[in-house]
Order: structure tokens, then sequence, then C-alpha cells
């Protein structure tokens, strides 16, 4: 096995507001891997009852006081949009790195915007970032877009932060909504199909875990021929319709109901709530 490299830029402590399945997501590989010890970590959330759980779990420092995580050099940010207005009012200046590197903010709050940020945050160096489910299980997507002032060290860093957990994009900020809305929303849809078509097949006369296993299945097998292969969706449809076949039969139905257009309509409509948080 390949040892991961040393980061090149550590930040003496990392504070985290927020320690939910993507903050942890993000912070296992880093500290399995050796490059930040358990307790340079100061990670905040809601209620007692979490932090002591977390902390047992992960052998880390959680509280529910959040002035020790805003004493990092470095904060991830991951609550909800909605908290984001309480968190910033009682936020304090940023704290510099001991080496005098600007204090970097790390936000993975969905469709809130650099601008947004640093009018909440003044005086912090920020980094957008959109990552989705899947980085759960290093199988992830994530966008970023940084802020002007993000220096190389603390930009190396951050990309080597969500390499860990899938493929990163850099993008101008313009296009994270469109990115969250695939991304990030799109797990969800995806799902939504699997559903479904376990459904048919059980009403086709299959068991149900069978017919569900063999959906998530096939909805993974047919991504990786996607990705493996680089065919683009319309190249597989069309090698799978044969003529008057069961699969044309089927293409045929959901043309009928208007799945494509569903899906464009779920997508654009994800963006434009992302919008609605900026």
């Amino acid at each position: 096995m390949i040892a991961t490299p040393a980061l090149p830029f550590t930040p003496e402590t990392l504070g985290v507001i927020g320690l939910g399945r993507m903050a942890q997501a993000l912070l296992l590989p880093v500290l399995k891997g050796g490059q930040m010890a358990p307790d340079s970590v100061r990670a905040v959330v809601a209620t007692e009852a979490s932090a002591q759980s977390l902390s047992a779990l992960h052998g880390l420092e959680v509280s529910t006081d959040a002035r020790r995580a805003w004493m990092a050099p470095v904060v991830l940010l991951a609550v909800k949009p909605q908290q984001l207005a309480d968190l910033a009012a009682t936020a304090p200046l940023p704290m510099a790195g001991a080496d005098g590197t600007p204090a970097l903010l790390l936000s993975v709050l969905a469709g809130v915007s650099l601008a947004r940020l640093q009018a909440l945050f003044p005086g912090w160096v920020i980094v957008r970032a959109v990552p989705n489910t899947p980085c759960l299980v290093r199988a992830g997507l994530t966008a970023l877009a940084w802020d002007e002032r993000v220096n190389p060290a603390q930009r190396q860093w951050v990309l080597e932060l969500f390499s860990r957990v899938g493929e990163v994009s850099e993008l101008p900020e313009s296009q994270l909504d469109a990115f969250l809305a695939l991304t990030s929303s799109g797990p969800a849809f995806v799902a939504l199909v699997a559903e479904a078509m376990a459904d048919g097949a059980v009403a086709a006369g299959l068991p149900r875990a069978l017919a569900q296993h063999l959906a998530s299945r096939t909805l993974a097998g047919t991504a990786a021929l996607l990705s493996e292969q680089e065919l683009h969706p319309a190249q597989l449809k069309d090698m799978v319709a044969s003529p008057g076949g069961t699969t044309i039969a089927g293409l045929r139905q959901l043309e009928r109901a208007g799945m494509r257009s569903a899906l464009i309509e779920a997508v654009l409509a994800a963006a434009e709530r992302s919008r609605s948080f900026a």
C-alpha cells in the first residue's frame, strides 16, 4: 500500500464547528493517516450528549463551546445554512497561525456565497467547498471556490484534504450552484430511481431484499461503465436497447411518463434553491 504524502501545510490546531457526517468524513482520513493528531482538533456540536458520544467514538476533544474552535488558525464550518447568522454573531476575530499565516475559514455550507461569508466573518480568508455525500465512502465529488487571499500552502492543504475523499474540481463560484444541484442533490435523485426500479422488480416478482440489492448494483455498474469507458449516456442506452426488445419498451414508457424532463427540472430546482441561500 502506498503511503499518503504529508500535507505541505498543517495547522497547529483545527477548529470544527458542526461535527456531522461530512465533517467526520473529512477528518478521519487525516487522523488515521497521521497528518493531524486527535488532540489538535477542537470540535463543536450543538448538544452535550452528541459531544460525549462523538468524543468517545473518535478520541477527539468535542464540546458545545464554539469559542475554543474559533481560536484555531483553520476552522472547518459545517453547520446548516439556517444557523449561520446566529453563529456569525458570536464569532471572534480570527487568530493567525504561529508563523503569521492568515486564519482560514473552510465552509461546506450549501449555497452560501464567498461574499456573504466574507461579510459575516471579516478578517478570515475563506474557501467555499461543495462536497457530496459519496465522500462518506471516499467516492465523492467536491468543487472549490477560492478567496483570492488564500496562499499557495493553504490552497494545497485544502486540495489534499478533499482529495482524500474523492475527486476535486476548482471552479468559478458562479458554477457552484449547478455543481451542487447535480452532485450533491443528485445522489437523492439517483436513490429515488434505485428505489423505484426495485419497486418495479418487486411488482414483477422478485423478493424485496434481492430487488434492492440488484437495483443498487445495476446503478453502480452502469456508472462504472460510463466512467471507465468514457461513454456518452446515449451510447450506453443504444448499446442496451435492441430493436423491438425489452429495454426499448421500458424506455418508451419512461419517455411517456416524462422522466427525462422531470430530472432536468429537479436539477434546475435544486440549483435555484442553492442560489437562494447566497
